[in-house]
């Protein structure tokens, strides 16, 4: 598995999860916590999938 299968596969949904996380702590009211740091980890989330969106795919193999 190569990194731009990794990226696709992988790094794409983290950032993705992190950025839903980020929006959920946000939005809590229960844990001071989650509500203090909510707003850095909708930041991480953006930024890691703006990154991790600029890597192409892999091209498709002819012989598979």
């Amino acid at each position: 598995m190569s990194f731009r299968d990794t990226n696709q596969r992988v790094l794409i949904p983290v950032a993705q999860t992190v950025m839903i996380l980020g929006i959920v702590a946000l939005c809590q009211p229960w844990v001071e916590v989650l509500h203090r740091y909510g707003m850095t980890l909708t930041l991480i989330g953006l930024v890691s999938f703006m990154i991790t969106t600029k890597i192409p795919a892999s091209a498709p193999r002819g012989d598979e």
